[in-house]
């Protein structure tokens, strides 16, 4: 059994305690949208549906990235024969994920990591093995399911150096987090290292899965209605955004139509619940401004300042825009996924803050797929030098392209790594 500590035994009285109060907080959540309100039961540990007769992998990921990331891990799964839950605990993880899952594969909400909705949960799925995405060690469900010796595998590990620095003054409660953990597969050599240091007892370098995800889908003719809307206008999109980034690209926009005159400037906060307060601040920069969500056509105007305000359609955006910049950079916060742009032909832009992805952007940069930018007026002017250099663009972008195509692997590797516990299953079975 995991060594217990001061730390971990504090949390799991705390949870005890608070769960008789837990319905009120997720009342209160789903009051403010982060909660489906047809599904809270699941996150108590009770279940939507029976399970299914058969070996199950219970694959968990925290938000939308990290089930997308898993959706090559599942197919695979399914291939050898498991049912597949996958857990995931947001509300956009499971309208997005919904249109993507295989067949087969059952979505819960993953249950609040309070001991007896996480016994609920296991008392009904009896899972088989677990299988938890880059760093989601939740002490009541790792205990639980040590305690009841079903195999458990860190997939897509990570622990950035933030993470890493913080749990350093705790060593004894981080030690005994992944003691339970049978075997880890690490994204980078960087997390394995931190990983092995910090008390991991298996450590594996596999990729990052995120490589291996298929493009982002986009409904075929909705595209070829925006593409002819837009026509031959110059396009840009700032993705995945996040506070004090709308206000960049506003004040890029005003700048760039002294020089294409007919700019789309397209925004894609990464909440899109954000669309109103972004429309504002458009309105306040003067700026002509329309929102996907009000339905309003993008042809409204010669100059547009186009927020994409709905969620599960990124797909479409990065295929009309020939230039990304990729949020969460400029603003702080350690980046987004540049991964999917690069797979839809786009060349990258970035702010300095891309501690989520150093090694993505590393080699990005390395085979010119990707720029770094360091401020406002650095954004504008690269945005200005690849708008008006077509063949430059082309070229960034089939970098980025040729770097995400070499460094896929991971999910063969992931595979072959757990192939041991597989094999034990299927003896179990006959």
């Amino acid at each position: 059994m995991t060594r217990s500590t001061l730390v971990i035994r504090a949390y799991t009285a705390l949870t005890a305690a608070v769960t008789p109060i837990a319905p009120l907080a997720l009342a209160w959540r789903q009051r403010r949208g982060k909660e489906d309100s047809s599904r809270l039961r699941e996150r108590m540990g009770l279940p939507a549906t029976q399970r299914p007769k058969g070996q199950l992998a219970w694959v968990h990921g925290a938000s939308v990235g990290e089930g997308l990331a898993l959706l090559p891990l599942i197919v695979r799964l399914r291939a050898r024969g498991f049912l597949v839950l996958l857990t995931t605990g947001t509300v956009a993880s499971a309208r997005i994920l919904a249109d993507r899952l295989p067949d087969g594969v059952l979505h819960q909400y993953a249950p609040i990591d309070l001991p007896r909705y996480v016994r609920r949960f296991m008392d009904h799925w009896s899972p088989d093995i677990v299988l938890l995405a880059e760093s989601e060690l939740w002490p009541n469900l790792l205990t639980e399911a040590e305690a009841r010796d079903i195999p458990l595998v860190l997939v897509n590990g990570r622990m950035s150096q933030r993470s890493y620095e913080r749990w350093k003054r705790m060593p004894r409660s981080i030690r005994a987090l992944l003691e339970p953990i049978d075997l880890c597969l690490a994204q980078s050599v960087a997390d394995a290292s931190r990983l092995i240091d910090l008390g991991a007892a298996r450590v594996q370098v596999s990729g990052n899965l995120k490589y291996d995800v298929p493009a982002l889908p986009a409904d075929p003719i909705e595209l070829a209605r925006m593409r002819a809307l837009v026509g031959a206008r110059p396009v840009w999109l700032a993705a995945s955004t996040h506070d004090g980034e709308e206000r960049i690209a506003l004040a890029i926009h005003k700048a760039l139509l002294l020089r294409f005159p007919n700019l789309v400037t397209i925004v894609a906060p990464r909440h899109a619940a954000r669309g109103t307060d972004i429309e504002r601040q458009a309105q306040q920069y003067g700026v002509s401004v329309v929102r996907r969500s009000s339905g309003e056509p993008l042809e409204a105007a010669s100059a547009q300042f186009y927020i994409a305000d709905t969620m599960g359609e990124l797909g479409l955006f990065y295929r009309l825009a020939g230039v990304v910049f990729v949020g969460k950079s400029l603003a702080g916060g350690g980046g987004q996924n540049p991964i999917e742009p690069a797979k839809l032909g786009a060349a990258i832009l970035h702010g300095p803050d891309v501690s989520n992805f150093t090694e993505v952007y590393a080699e990005f940069s390395r085979r010119g797929g990707a720029r770094q930018v360091n401020d406002v007026e650095d954004l504008a002017r690269a945005l200005s030098q690849l708008l008006a250099d077509a063949a430059r663009m082309r070229d960034m972008a089939r970098a980025a392209a040729e770097a995400v195509e070499a460094l896929g692997g991971a999910c063969d590797n992931v595979m072959n790594a757990i192939e041991p516990y597989v094999l034990q299953m299927q003896i179990a079975r006959k």
